[in-house]
C-alpha cells in the first residue's frame, strides 16, 4: 500500500502540489489526471524521491519514504517514462538489465529474467535481445522501457505518460496490454496522464489534479456519476459522461439468448465500443463469442436507466 500523507512540495512561493493525501491498496491501479501544470508528475516523483516533499510524508507498506536511502528505494519501484528513455546505446538486454545489475545479480539470473519479459512482452528474445533501440519501432521501445522498470521484480511501477507518443492503435494496444500484465504480476500501479479515458481504461482509483490541489479521489464510477466540482465536470466531459459509463459495463453482462448476422465480438468489449459497433455495422444486434447477442436496445437501455439519458 501507498499512504500518501499531507504532502506538499513548494519551489520558492510557488505550491507544486498543496496537502494532498491519498491511499493506494496493493495491487490496485491509480491515475493521476489534471491539465498541464496541475502537479500530478511532481506528486509522483515524490513517490521514489526524485522531487523531495517540502512537507508531508509518503509510506509504502507503513514505511516512512524519509527514512530510506533515495538510490535504494528507486531500485525497489519501477519507472517508466514518456520517450521510453532508453539508453541508446546500450541493446535491448543491457537496457532491461540496468537495475538487476546494479543490484549485484548473478549473469545467469539477468540472463533468465531478460529472456522472460522479453517473453512476457512477446518479443522473441533470439530476435530482440540484442537489438539497438533505434532498430525498435515506437510500440517495441514502450514495451522494452517497461519490462526495463519491471526487471528487479518491483512491487510498485511509476508511469509519467508512457503513451504519450503512440498512434491511437498502438496506444489502445499498450493500454490492453499493461492491464493484463498488472493483472498477471499483481504489481501496485500508478499513471500519470493527461487523458481521462485512459485513466478510466485502466485505473481502479482517479486522483484529479488541479493547480496543485487533489480535487477529487475516487472510482471512475464515481467521478463520472458525481463530479465534485465544476473543473472535474469539465474534465470528464458532460457531453460525454453517458458514453463513458458505458465503458466500464462490459458485454458478458447483458448478453441474451439470440443469434445476430456478422463477426461475433468478445463478451470483455465495453458497452461503449458495441454501440459503436452497432453504429459502424448498421445492425440492432451483435453476436458474441461464446454465445448470445448483445442488442442496441440492451445498449441504449442500460444509458438511459442508469445514466439519466446523458445527463
Amino acid at each position: 500500500m501507498i499512504e500518501i500523507d499531507d504532502i506538499t512540495k513548494k519551489y520558492g512561493e510557488t505550491i507544486a502540489v498543496a496537502s494532498v493525501t491519498a491511499r493506494i491498496g496493493k495491487g490496485k491501479i491509480a491515475a493521476l489526471v489534471g491539465t498541464s501544470g496541475s502537479g500530478k508528475t511532481t506528486l509522483l516523483r515524490m513517490i521514489n524521491r526524485l522531487v523531495e516533499p517540502t512537507r508531508g510524508r509518503i509510506l509504502i507498506d507503513g514505511k516512512d519514504t524519509a527514512e530510506i536511502e533515495p538510490h535504494v528505494l528507486r531500485r525497489r519501484i519501477g519507472y517508466a517514462i514518456q520517450g521510453y528513455g532508453l539508453f541508446p546505446h546500450r541493446s535491448v538486454a543491457e537496457n532491461i538489465a540496468s537495475v538487476p545489475r546494479l543490484l549485484d545479480w548473478r549473469r545467469g539470473e539477468i540472463d533468465r529474467r531478460v529472456d522472460e519479459l522479453l517473453h512476457l512482452f512477446q518479443l522473441p528474445p533470439d530476435r530482440f535481445r540484442n537489438r539497438m533501440p533505434h532498430e525498435l519501432s515506437g510500440g517495441q521501445q514502450q514495451r522494452i522501457g517497461v519490462a526495463r522498470a519491471l526487471a528487479a521484480k518491483p512491487g510498485i511501477l511509476l508511469m509519467d505518460e508512457p503513451f504519450g507518443s503512440l498512434d491511437p492503435v498502438l496506444r489502445a494496444k499498450a493500454q490492453e496490454d499493461l492491464l493484463a500484465l498488472q493483472k498477471q504480476l499483481g504489481t501496485t500501479l500508478v499513471i500519470v496522464t493527461h487523458d481521462i479515458q485512459e485513466a478510466i481504461t485502466l485505473a481502479d482509483h482517479i486522483a484529479v489534479m488541479h493547480r496543485g490541489k487533489l480535487i477529487q479521489y475516487g472510482s471512475a464510477r464515481d467521478i463520472l456519476s458525481d463530479p465534485a466540482d465544476p473543473f472535474v465536470a469539465s474534465l470528464v466531459g458532460l457531453s460525454e459522461r453517458p458514453f463513458r459509463l458505458l465503458s466500464l459495463d462490459r458485454i458478458a453482462d447483458f448478453t441474451v439468448p439470440g443469434e445476430a448476422d456478422g463477426a461475433p465480438v468478445s463478451a470483455a468489449m465495453n458497452l461503449r465500443d458495441a454501440l459503436a459497433e452497432c453504429l459502424w455495422r448498421k445492425t440492432d444486434a451483435l453476436a458474441v463469442k461464446g454465445g448470445g447477442v448483445i442488442t442496441r436496445a440492451a445498449i441504449e437501455a442500460r444509458a438511459d436507466s442508469k445514466y439519466g439519458g446523458g445527463a
